[in-house]
């Protein structure tokens, strides 16, 4: 089933890793994907903290996939920064293919993050981060 951000925001945490569960590793992305934080997720708040974390904190990622990295947009005015590496890899949640966002060499400030993404419909990915081995959120990023 193809989801949107929109249907993503309204599920809850056990529908949103039944849904990361259930997505493929996908190909490394490329270029600029706006990016949405899922907090709350089943909630009224959802939404709301989405928007409010897009305007003022983070707008999404520029992959590299040639390079194997990504820069993330932060801030009001989409500063490129915070870099990760981006490479095939198992996921911790699962143990299945993903795609892994690597900050623990690239990033003084996020070196203990490590987020987690799959393809779940065209041009959507769902993603899990982590601070260092314990699952904080989900996000999804659109291309």
């Amino acid at each position: 089933m193809p989801y949107d951000v929109a249907q993503l925001l309204s599920r809850t945490q056990a529908q949103l890793d039944d849904i990361f569960k259930t997505g493929a590793a996908g190909p490394i992305p490329d270029g600029e994907a706006k990016g949405t934080a899922i907090i709350s997720p089943g909630t009224i708040f959802s939404k709301e903290i989405a928007e409010f974390i897009n305007v003022f904190v983070w707008q999404g990622k520029n992959f590299d996939s040639k390079g194997g990295v990504l820069r993330n947009r932060i801030l009001p005015f989409g500063l490129n920064a915070i870099v990760a590496k981006v490479y095939q890899g198992t996921s911790w949640f699962d143990s299945k293919d993903c795609i892994v966002l690597d900050y623990s060499e690239t990033s003084l400030v996020a070196h203990w993050i490590r987020d987690e993404i799959r393809l779940i419909s065209p041009g959507v990915y769902l993603g899990l981060v982590y601070w260092e081995k314990n699952r904080l959120i989900h996000f999804a990023l659109e291309f």
